[in-house]
């Protein structure tokens, strides 16, 4: 790709400005329509390059097809990532700024210079010298997470379009809404996508490839208390928002909880609490690397609720679990050259590659389980979910060449 003149920056610089948070208490699909206003523009860049097939459906997906160039046949190769935003933290009138030549200063940002940047905390930024950061203003989010990744690959897709000597199999683009509140890839036309294998961009340091991440359940307890008026309460009421508080006050403190746990170890976290003195409930998310963990963390809050239960004869309470994802590692074992090769396009873009888990999941995480193996490429995204979230032009460039040249392996290797 040298003399390529890259276009990832001027759209990311875009895209960020446009508001996509997903909303986790939404019913619809997609959570907000205002995820479609981005999704809109992809539809009409992909398709301002040539990509005739670019489309956005009900459910707020983008689905487009690169033609293969190539007389071998080539598996169907689909590249991926988020269009939303975290509902975390402000996603509205982000303003970014381009910081060129970093040289390890605070990067103190201009809407709230309370809001600092520093190396200190974010070490990654000492790999970034003389390199070009971009940044939100103080007040917002980047949202590099995960519209680094959907720049990343629009400016990939502009590349093969503009490039048809390089070659490559037939190429699947999908922009997806809702991943960070866990319903990415709901409503995705599988028989529609048509892939054989995937790849989303959605990773965090350069040239990482990420072929392991947690497994994931939803646990709900709900506690049934009784009520009373409070004025004659005494001997009578048992307040479910009191048992619930104290069964939350319970968990440990020192272990299974993610300000705690670090690498491959598990946690059990509660997300949420809501309720009445009559019936409360609380929401947690339960993850471990090891699925069979799973149950035994579980087990941990179920313990919890029955020992502070004990304490309210007329109360009682029920746990439902809900799967939400799997560690992809158990299918991307299965195919190890969907990591050999995007191993191989992460040297050729001239980087050395590292293979590591991620405490989270991606859409990826689903996909592998529902036909498309799919592990997560670099983005370079930093930080995430917070008003100090960070990328680097650079590092963006790169993920383009890798994506690039991830594809060029896949027909090479045929």
């Amino acid at each position: 790709m040298n003399n390529y003149n890259f276009t990832v920056v001027e759209r990311f610089m875009r895209y960020v400005q446009v508001d996509t948070q997903s909303d986790g208490s939404s019913t619809a699909s997609p959570t907000t329509e205002k995820q479609k206003d981005l999704s809109k523009i992809l539809v009409q860049e992909l398709q301002a390059m040539g990509v005739a097939d670019a489309h956005l459906d009900d459910f707020g997906y983008v689905y487009a097809t690169i033609p293969a160039n190539t007389e071998k046949k080539v598996p169907v190769i689909c590249f991926c990532s988020h269009v939303d935003t975290s509902p975390d933290c402000s996603g509205k009138n982000v303003k970014p700024i381009i910081h060129k030549n970093y040289q390890g200063q605070d990067l103190v940002l201009p809407d709230d210079n309370t809001q600092v940047i520093k190396m200190v905390d974010h070490p990654d930024l000492k790999d970034q010298i003389g390199n070009d950061i971009i940044t939100a203003s103080g007040t917002t989010l980047l949202g590099a997470d995960n519209k680094a990744g959907v720049a990343e690959i629009m400016d990939a897709a502009n590349y093969w379009m503009a490039h048809p000597e390089v070659k490559h199999g037939q190429i699947r683009i999908l922009f997806t809404p809702d991943e960070e509140v866990g319903r990415g890839v709901n409503n995705v036309d599988m028989k529609k996508l048509a892939a054989d294998f995937g790849y989303t961009i959605d990773g965090e340091t350069l040239g990482s490839l990420e072929n392991e991440t947690f497994s994931a359940d939803g646990l709900k307890i709900t506690i049934y208390g009784v009520s009373a008026h409070p004025g004659f309460a005494k001997g009578k009421m048992e307040s479910a928002i009191k048992i619930a508080s104290e069964i939350v006050a319970a968990l440990p403190k020192d272990h299974l909880s993610p300000e705690t746990t670090e690498g491959k170890e598990g946690f059990v976290h509660p997300v949420g609490i809501q309720g009445n003195v009559e019936e409360a409930s609380v929401s947690f998310i339960i993850r471990d690397h090891i699925t069979a963990n799973l149950a035994k963390h579980e087990d941990v809050v179920k313990q919890i609720a029955e020992k502070v239960i004990a304490n309210y004869p007329f109360s009682k309470f029920e746990i439902k679990i809900s799967e939400q994802y799997r560690n992809f590692k158990e299918v991307l074992d299965q195919h190890p050259q969907v990591i050999e090769y995007a191993l191989e396009g992460i040297k050729r873009s001239g980087m050395e590659p590292k293979l590591q888990s991620i405490r989270g999941g991606t859409d990826g995480s689903r996909l592998s389980f529902m036909g498309l193996p799919c592990p997560n490429v670099f983005a370079g995204e930093h930080a995430f979910h917070s008003k100090h979230e960070w990328a680097s032009v650079q590092d963006m460039q790169k993920a383009v060449e890798t994506i690039v040249n991830i594809a060029s392996v896949w027909e090479e290797k045929i």
